[in-house]
């Protein structure tokens, strides 16, 4: 969890201010939600001081980091998370005994996971960050599936001239079928079906429904 403290002033702003003080932060590092304004009473009696919580925000990757663990400490299982982070993007990569539980089916569990951690991210961040989430690089050696996968069926359509439809992918898996075949000189990709039941059909050179 962010850190939060509660401190007091004579005022709001000098309760703020020992709040900053105590986490050494900047005001930009920060939310303030102002539990008592405070007031002087009357000759000072029956003064009340301003009191405020104070919570600290954290960079976005360690924002990620934070709710992933929350996540695996729910599901009882032991990795270790490694955050790479630039202007534009959040990667998280994982590993561990018991990663092979976190990818799921056709890495739907992998995928649920990211998208979850990139809404957190970027919910009060004024920069949208891509959030990319790998275990035991199961991404790469996917992609290295899905493209020999498609050549192969290509040779497939290629022999018999016959459509072949893939299973059911995402988005993301899709275009790497249709990416690895665009430039193929004999057979071309188009998308059929609605998500998440969306798949793949190559077929011969023709007329086609678009992607």
């Amino acid at each position: 969890m962010s850190k939060v403290i509660e401190t007091t002033g004579k005022t709001v702003e000098e309760a703020v201010n020992a709040a900053l003080e105590e986490l050494v932060a900047d005001i930009d590092d920060v939310e303030v939600t102002v539990l008592e304004e405070g007031s002087k009473g009357l000759f000072g009696i029956g003064s009340k001081q301003a009191r405020v919580q104070v919570r600290l925000i954290m960079d976005p990757a360690e924002e990620g980091v934070r709710f992933l663990e929350s996540v695996f400490e729910k599901m009882n299982v032991n990795v270790d998370i490694e955050k790479y982070e630039d202007e534009d993007s959040v990667s998280l990569k994982i590993s561990g005994k018991d990663s092979g539980i976190i990818i799921g089916r056709r890495g739907e569990t992998l995928d649920a996971l990211q998208y979850l951690t990139s809404l957190v991210v970027n919910r009060k961040s004024n920069r949208y960050k891509r959030m990319t989430i790998d275990i035991e690089n199961y991404r790469k050696k996917r992609e290295e599936t899905l493209v020999r996968l498609a050549k192969r069926l290509a040779d497939k359509v290629v022999r018999y001239r016959r459509n072949v439809s893939l299973e059911p992918m995402n988005p993301y898996e899709r275009r790497i079928i249709h990416s690895t075949l665009q430039n193929n000189e004999y057979v071309e990709t188009y998308s059929v079906g609605e998500d998440p039941n969306r798949k793949v059909v190559i077929t011969l050179k023709h007329a086609h429904p678009g992607r």
